[in-house]
C-alpha cells in the first residue's frame, strides 16, 4: 500500500477519488497548541455535497447486495490497514487537536481499529424474529435492510474515533456514507478515507470537508435517508428540524453533563485521583466526562481538598513536551466560552484551584475545580466542555439523585460507593444512558453508548448501534 503522508493541502475524498472544492474555497486549519496554520482544508459548496452523494447512491445498488461475510472482509482489512499507519494517523490527529501523541496512540486509536473488528463480526450477527406461521396458511419472516446513503456529521473533539463510531456501523450494515467532519479537525477523517479506499469499492465512503454550510448543504441534500449527528444541542436541533421536512431518520448523540455521586463510604484519595484522572483527560472536551462531582456533606471538605491536589499536579502543555497530561481546547473561540463561564460565576461560587489560562501561546485552560455552586447556577447547568469540575455537597441519597438529573442533559452518570444495594438504587434512578459504578468513563465496542433528554437518541457502538442503520421489512409467503 503506498504511504499516505500528511499534506499542506488536504482534499475531499469523492467516489474514490481525491478532489478540491469546486470553488477552489480553503478554510485555514489551526493548530490549537500554537495557535500558527498548518495546513488547509476544502470549503466544500452545494455542488461538492451533490457529487458525494450521488456517489454514495450509485455505490449503494452494489455495496447493498454485498453478503456480510464480504463486507466483514472490508472492514477487517480497514481495521488492518489503519493499524499499519498508525504513525500518520497520530500526525494527522495531534496536527489538528494538539493531543499527547502517545495518549492518542495508547487510548484512542487502539479503540478506533476495535471498532471496526467488532462491527465487521456483528454483521454477520444481525437478529431477528423466527420464521413462523402466525395466521393459517402464511408464513412470515423478516428481513434487516440497509437504509440507504448517510449523511454523517462528526466532531472536533475525538475525529478519528467518531468517525469510526459512525462508518463503521452503517457500511457493515451495507449502507453507504458521506461523512462531514469537524471544520477544525477534518485530517485524520481524510486519512481514514484514503486508507479505507484500498478495502472499499469508489463511492462507499465519502468524505468531505467544510463548515456549517456544508453540513446544511448535507443534511438538506435529497439522497440520504439517515441524518446522523455527534455534536451540540443547537446543530441537534437543527437537523432534527430539517430531517422532518423529508421524513429522514435521525440519530443524534448530543451534549452530556455527567454527575458524579460519591458516597460518605468511599475511600476519599482512591476516588478522587480516578475521577480527576478522568475528568481532565482530553482537556476535558469529553461529553461524558465526570463534571458535576456530588459528594456526602460528611465527606466534602476532605474530598474537595483531595480531587483539587490531584488537579493541581496536572500539567497542560504541547504535544511535544512529555510531561504534558492533556493539550490545549479546540480554537480559540472555545477558550473564550470556557473562560467566560468561569468569568461569570456568582459570588458564592469559590474556585478551588485554577480558573485562567496559562500565559502560553495556544489555547490552553489550567485544570479547575469550582467549589460552593448551586443547582441553578449556569456553570452547574449547562456543559462547559472544558477542563472544569464543579463540587456540590447533598445529605441523602434523595438529594443526591434529585441534584444529579436536575439537569436537560441525560448522557452518562457514575456512582461511587461499596454498598451494592445503594448502587442499585441509583442505576435505577439517574436518568442517563449510560451508569457507571466505581468506575467512570470506559467504554467498549459491545456496549451501546447513547443518551436521553438533550443529549439525544440512538445508538453508537454495539448491536444497537448496527441496528440504527437498517430498517425492517416484514415478509409473508
Amino acid at each position: 500500500m503506498a504511504e499516505h503522508r500528511s499534506a499542506e493541502v488536504l482534499l475531499n475524498h469523492v467516489a474514490g477519488t481525491d478532489r478540491p472544492a469546486a470553488s477552489g474555497a480553503t478554510t485555514d486549519l489551526v493548530d490549537p497548541a500554537t495557535g500558527q496554520v498548518h495546513r488547509s482544508a476544502p470549503r466544500s459548496g452545494p455542488s461538492d455535497v451533490d457529487a458525494a452523494c450521488h456517489a454514495a447512491e450509485a455505490a449503494f445498488t452494489h455495496w447493498s447486495l454485498t453478503t456480510p461475510a464480504e463486507r466483514q472482509r472490508a472492514l477487517l482489512r480497514i481495521a488492518d490497514a489503519l493499524d499499519a499507519h498508525a504513525d500518520e494517523l497520530v500526525a494527522a490527529e495531534v496536527g489538528d487537536t494538539g493531543k499527547p501523541p502517545e495518549r492518542f496512540r495508547t487510548d484512542e486509536l487502539p479503540a478506533v481499529t476495535d471498532t471496526f473488528r467488532y462491527f465487521a463480526g456483528a454483521a454477520r450477527n444481525l437478529p431477528g424474529a423466527a420464521a413462523a406461521e402466525y395466521t393459517e396458511g402464511r408464513t412470515s419472516l423478516q428481513r434487516r435492510e440497509p437504509v440507504g446513503v448517510c449523511a454523517q456529521i462528526t466532531p472536533w473533539n475525538y475525529p478519528l474515533m467518531m468517525a469510526a463510531w459512525k462508518v463503521a456501523p452503517a457500511l457493515a450494515a451495507g449502507n453507504t456514507t458521506v461523512l462531514k467532519p469537524a471544520d477544525t479537525t477534518p485530517s485524520s477523517a481524510v486519512l481514514l478515507a484514503r486508507i479505507a479506499a484500498e478495502a472499499l469499492p469508489p463511492g462507499v465512503l465519502n468524505v468531505v470537508c467544510g463548515d456549517r454550510d456544508t453540513g446544511r448543504s448535507l443534511t438538506e441534500h435529497p439522497v440520504p435517508r439517515l441524518l446522523a449527528l455527534t455534536g451540540s444541542v443547537r446543530a441537534g436541533r437543527e437537523i432534527a428540524a430539517t430531517a422532518a421536512q423529508d421524513l429522514k431518520r435521525v440519530h443524534l448523540e448530543l451534549g452530556g453533563n455527567a454527575p458524579v455521586l460519591v458516597h460518605g463510604d468511599v475511600d476519599i484519595e482512591a476516588t478522587a485521583a480516578e475521577l480527576a484522572a478522568v475528568a481532565y483527560y482530553n482537556a476535558g472536551q469529553d461529553c461524558t466526562a465526570p463534571t458535576r462531582l456530588l459528594v456526602h456533606h460528611r465527606r466534602y471538605d476532605a474530598f474537595v481538598a483531595a480531587f483539587a491536589a490531584c488537579a493541581r499536579t496536572l500539567r497542560t502543555g504541547p504535544p511535544d513536551d512529555p510531561s504534558t497530561d492533556y493539550g490545549p481546547l479546540n480554537s480559540a473561540a472555545h477558550l473564550r466560552s470556557v473562560q467566560g463561564v468561569l468569568d461569570r460565576l456568582p459570588q458564592h461560587a469559590e474556585v478551588v484551584t485554577g480558573g485562567a489560562a496559562p500565559a502560553r501561546p495556544g489555547w490552553f485552560h489550567s485544570p479547575t475545580v469550582v467549589a460552593g455552586v448551586r443547582q441553578d447556577d449556569e456553570i452547574v447547568q449547562e456543559e462547559i466542555f472544558g477542563p472544569v469540575v464543579t463540587v456540590q455537597p447533598f445529605r441523602d441519597e434523595a438529594e443526591a439523585l434529585r441534584l444529579a438529573n436536575g439537569v436537560r442533559f441525560g448522557l452518562a452518570a457514575s456512582v461511587w460507593t461499596t454498598d451494592h444495594d445503594r448502587a442499585m438504587r441509583a442505576v435505577r434512578a439517574l436518568h442517563t444512558g449510560i451508569v457507571w459504578v466505581n468506575t467512570h468513563g470506559t467504554t467498549v465496542s459491545e456496549m451501546p453508548h447513547g443518551g436521553v433528554k438533550h443529549s439525544g437518541y440512538g445508538s453508537d457502538l454495539s448491536l444497537a448501534g448496527l441496528l440504527d442503520y437498517t430498517q425492517v421489512k416484514h415478509v409473508m409467503l
